[in-house]
């Protein structure tokens, strides 16, 4: 039976092969889908949440309160963010990916750039793009450091690096005008 099956993979294999369906002679190794604006909906931006909130300190009549990971599954979940934030990164830079679909607008014109500007911004100086997703990276990377040392401190500077990494983005493509970064 075992070698019935295998003859028939084998066979079917060789039809499909010889049914006129080329494989185009340098295939891209990646096929960007999502936009960098669902990237970031979808996965930056929900990974920054969990590590902003991650610690809080809330001061009430009733005194002071931190809450900060301390079971293993919370720690676990906040891994999760970091490793999503690091991978986020390297999709941003893949080739061919677009800002933004056609009907998408900003949502506050005038103040946010239009994707079409965000898009042509990136076109022209694709070295500051990789730059400061670079930024993003190596602010995610402190992120993961902090969380695998099990350092609240360390976590509280990686967040405080990890916010600076998108305002630095943000002042350039999304709302230049409005809080430009520092030179």
């Amino acid at each position: 039976m075992i070698h019935h099956c295998r003859l028939t993979r084998l066979a079917l294999m060789v039809t499909f092969m010889g049914c006129g369906t080329e494989l185009p002679e340098r295939a891209t190794p990646f096929r960007p889908i999502a936009t960098v604006e669902e990237i970031m909906h979808s996965m930056i931006d929900p990974a920054a949440d969990g590590v902003w909130d991650s610690v809080v300190t809330t001061a009430t009549l009733d005194g002071v309160r931190t809450e900060v990971p301390d079971t293993p599954q919370e720690w676990q979940q906040l891994r999760r963010h970091a490793v999503t934030l690091l991978e986020a990164t390297n999709l941003l830079l893949i080739d061919g990916r677009s800002i933004a679909r056609a009907e998408s607008k900003s949502e506050l014109p005038g103040i946010d750039l239009e994707p079409e500007e965000i898009e042509l911004l990136v076109a022209s100086d694709p070295e500051a793009w990789t730059k400061l997703v670079g930024g993003l990276h190596d602010s995610a990377l402190s992120v993961l450091k902090a969380v695998d040392d099990a350092d609240i401190d360390g976590l509280l500077v990686a967040g405080a690096k990890l916010d600076m990494a998108c305002e630095m983005c943000h002042s350039r493509y999304w709302y230049p005008g409005y809080g430009d970064p520092p030179e």
